[in-house]
């Protein structure tokens, strides 16, 4: 087919080309709109479909995608969720009916929903009860907007209307076989049914829809992945083309003293915890602690570090580092103060000074400090879990400097940061390293970080139980 990629093992690309030759240097007829993460709103978001045969593997390469990116500003939708709930009349003689048939969804309501995303709503999208054959009624998925919608269905690419709004289309191969294995093991494990009814309505409904709408939809393809979730490079390439267009770590490529921690589930499952308003006071401390230690533990890998030799216990020399000696922390108070207890369990003994900056609006005033008086001599970690305008910190930072601390050794430890933020503070003290383990939407117009953690300082120390 013209126009088409069907990626095999050993392909590389970022691009491709109408003639169908891997063009590494443009990506025009699948491009993403370029965004800045201080961005608080997607313009245009990307639409990507996946489509192919029942159990051809959509779902594991929409699932491989996801988890590759681990990128809050990427989300999936499945035709799945938008089947027609049968009428009482239709579950009488279920077994008749014909759920890959494109009269079997609500086109309609799924046309609406991705309209309604890539304008930059909110959505509700239904659930959909496979065993009953019905919607749950009071039960909803809310789906935000974001940069990347991923589509996946059986026939996502049947309908015009839902083809055009896609940006790049993916048709995941697999060999009829391997599909009709896969399908009963997933109906009769996850779906309830047994093989026989499987393989009923395999040959009465599945094979032949597949044959007369999914087959002939795979002309309209971008990219074809032959074996599924199996093919691991098709998967990996993809994601590099979607990590180019979206701009993940773009910031770090301006500033390379900026510092972010690579994200992990367990990571991302912290920041949704300490996200959630409803979290007890307990939780939020808990999790916060464990995010700021790891932060922490990062921070202190970029202090300097001198070659050591110690004996072992077999009577071996090991050649290790000693720790940097002239060190100390500083909190900015009052949210601050939370990172002190894992910077102390880190570093035993650690001197630990404090600055108050008084806030308002974006307009900030240095009210007290107390620092130790050798800080000049030291490296410093300089503590905030959250960097929102950069005002706050550029006063601590400007403080530091005028007690002698060499921009070079400060090092600014925080949970969260806004894109704002990160542009102030590296323009203006390019040689100071900042470590987060997070970057943000941006700032809302009362100057709050966007999705944010609240105030974090008064959900930390209990004080917002009004």
């Amino acid at each position: 087919m013209e126009g088409v990629i069907e990626v095999e093992s050993g392909a590389h690309f970022s691009g491709w080309r109408p003639d169908g030759i891997i063009d590494p240097s443009t990506t025009s007829s699948c491009s993403l709109p370029q965004s800045s993460p201080c961005s608080t709103a997607p313009k245009q978001p990307f639409v990507i479909g996946v489509s192919g045969g029942t159990a051809s593997g959509k779902t594991t390469v929409c699932d491989l995608i996801i988890q590759q990116l681990q990128d809050h500003r990427v989300v999936l939708v499945s035709q799945d969720s938008f089947y027609r709930g049968l009428t009482d009349d239709e579950m009488k003689h279920v077994h008749e009916y014909n759920f890959d048939h494109p009269d079997a969804f609500d086109t309609e309501q799924l046309v609406e929903c991705i309209t309604k995303l890539k304008s930059g709503e909110s959505v509700q999208v239904p659930i959909y009860d496979f065993k009953h054959h019905r919607r749950c009624s009071d039960n909803f998925r809310q789906v935000n907007a974001s940069e990347v919608i991923i589509l996946e269905g059986i026939l996502v690419f049947h309908e015009q209307r839902v083809r055009n709004m896609m940006n790049m289309k993916l048709f995941v191969d697999a060999d009829a076989d391997v599909r009709l294995a896969r399908r009963i093991r997933r109906d009769t494990v996850e779906r309830g049914r047994d093989v026989h009814s499987v393989l009923e309505q395999y040959a009465k409904f599945v094979k032949p829809a597949f044959d007369d709408f999914i087959l002939p939809s795979k002309k309209y393809a971008d990219i074809i992945i032959p074996r599924g979730g199996e093919n691991r490079v098709a998967v990996d390439l993809i994601v590099q083309h979607i990590r180019t267009k979206l701009g993940q770590h773009n910031l770090c490529k301006i500033y390379p003293n900026l510092n972010v921690i690579h994200s992990t589930f367990q990571i991302r499952g912290m920041h949704t915890l300490i996200r959630d308003r409803e979290i007890s006071k307990h939780d939020f401390i808990f999790y916060s602690d464990r995010l700021i230690r790891l932060v922490v533990e990062h921070g202190l890998g970029y202090l300097p570090f001198t070659e050591k030799q110690v004996i072992t216990p077999t009577g071996s020399i090991y050649t290790g580092v000693d720790f940097c000696k002239k060190l100390c922390g500083v909190s900015i108070i009052r949210s601050g103060e939370s990172m002190e207890n894992a910077l102390r369990a880190c570093c035993k003994g650690i001197k630990i000074g404090k600055i108050l900056v008084h806030r308002e609006g974006d307009e900030t005033q240095l009210i007290y400090e107390k620092l130790p008086k050798d800080i000049s001599e030291r490296h410093v970690l300089l503590m905030d879990p959250v960097l929102g305008t950069g005002n706050t910190a550029s006063q601590a930072i400007e403080l530091l400097i005028q007690k002698g601390v060499p921009e070079s050794r400060i090092i600014f430890l925080n949970l969260i940061s806004a894109p704002e933020g990160i542009h102030g503070v590296c323009k203006r003290f390019p040689y100071l390293k900042i470590v987060t383990s997070e970057i943000e939407v941006g700032l809302n117009d009362e100057f709050r970080v966007i999705p944010g953690l609240g105030e974090f300082g008064e959900r930390y120390f209990g004080t917002d139980d009004s």
